[in-house]
């Protein structure tokens, strides 16, 4: 077993809260979109003119971030206006996790009914339904702890979603508890093929139909979530797809290493995209290009736009405007933005432990690991 104070040193950095400010939000609250098992916020975007029938995006941020912190820093709703698309940004709450990361470690909040899983796919659908758009056009992306909900959204409900998008995330069902996530974010205890395959198939409950495509974002220097998580990923849903490692091909774009995998119909079905050097955050590239987002803590400016290109591969924009968002920057340039943060809502009260687990549990806290 690890050093108890190494780890609680780890847990102490990995908590560190961002900055905060007062920024105007481009985004309206999102209200009476169901039952809410999970206690989340939730905030959405919906263009001037929307046409019927446009796609939805579900953006989850990371942790220490807001959904209008995470905006902002992305250009989600920027990219939105110009193309078209309605997006809904769900948010976690302090009474839920300290550090605002979603608990993609705690089973009851990762499961198909149930919890913040739950709840998002209530916005979802909520949106879905109040807006007349086109349910066979809907995708979530994630950074993060944001990421990893990502994952568990596509495998509980690949029923929902067309494609998905993890950055700086995990694989879905590696970690159900908070030794086991501490374990997965350096790297260490990987699972078999066949067994990150039956962690999905064990959460959509019997799913038969199409699965979701999946692109993986991450920084080939990320100290917070080790890298060797994206081909986790990777191998869970080449498994999930079926697809042949030999189908895959590889391409230098901009600042990035691109590997694609195709099934056995010629579809590109899981993607994944290591920008060398960067490290933990969503990369964007604010000067060119589309010109969307702003640098700051964990919004990395590396000369290529992670929004444009996604946005691109599900096919919300066309490949003319997104193609200056992967043109190469010499060096990776991170300026401080600070993060706007909603109002703490009330939390249910919780005792204190004694002594040495009270220090224990105000790290997991502190780490966002633990209630």
């Amino acid at each position: 077993m690890r050093n108890i104070a190494d780890t609680l040193a780890r847990m102490a950095r990995a908590g560190a809260p961002t900055q905060r400010d007062t920024a105007l939000s481009r985004l309206t609250p999102l209200t009476e979109f169901g039952t809410n098992p999970g206690a989340l916020l939730g905030f959405s975007y919906v263009p001037a003119n929307l046409p019927a029938n446009a796609p939805l995006v579900v953006v989850l941020h990371g942790c220490t971030q807001t959904a209008a912190g995470y905006d902002h820093g992305s250009g989600w709703s920027k990219l939105a206006d110009r193309a078209g698309f309605a997006l809904v940004f769900p948010e976690q709450t302090r009474a839920n996790n300290p550090n605002l990361c979603f608990n993609w470690f705690a089973s009851e909040d990762t499961a198909q009914a149930g919890g913040e899983a739950e709840s998002i796919a209530q916005m979802t659908e909520t949106m879905i339904a109040r807006h007349g758009l086109d349910r066979s056009r809907v995708y979530v992306t994630g950074l993060s702890a944001g990421g990893a909900m990502t994952m568990a959204m596509l495998a509980t409900r690949p029923d929902l979603f067309a494609g998905g998008a993890v950055i700086g995330g995990l694989a879905y069902g590696t970690a159900t508890g908070v030794s086991q996530a501490l374990d997965r974010m350096r790297g260490h205890g990987d699972s078999s093929d066949t067994a990150l395959v039956d962690m999905v198939r064990s959460g959509a409950r019997g799913h038969d139909g199409r699965w979701p495509t999946l692109a993986i974002w991450h920084g080939g220097a990320d100290a917070t979530v080790s890298v060797a998580n994206a081909d986790t990923i990777a191998r869970q849903w080449r498994g999930i797809h079926g697809v042949d490692v030999k189908s895959m091909r590889m391409e230098q774009i901009g600042t990035a290493v691109h590997r694609i995998w195709s099934d056995a119909q010629g579809r590109d079905v899981v993607e994944d995209w290591t920008v060398p050097g960067m490290g933990h955050g969503t990369p964007i590239d604010p000067s060119r290009g589309e010109r969307l987002g702003a640098a700051g803590p964990f919004m990395l400016d590396v000369g290529i736009s992670s929004t444009a290109v996604i946005a691109k591969s599900w096919g919300l924009v066309t490949a003319a405007k997104a193609e200056t968002a992967v043109k190469a920057a010499p060096v990776e340039r991170v300026a401080k933005i600070a993060i706007p943060v909603s109002p703490k809502p009330a939390s249910k009260p919780r005792a204190e432990a004694p002594g040495i687990q009270a220090t224990i549990e105000n790290a997991l806290r502190a780490a966002g690991l633990m209630r």
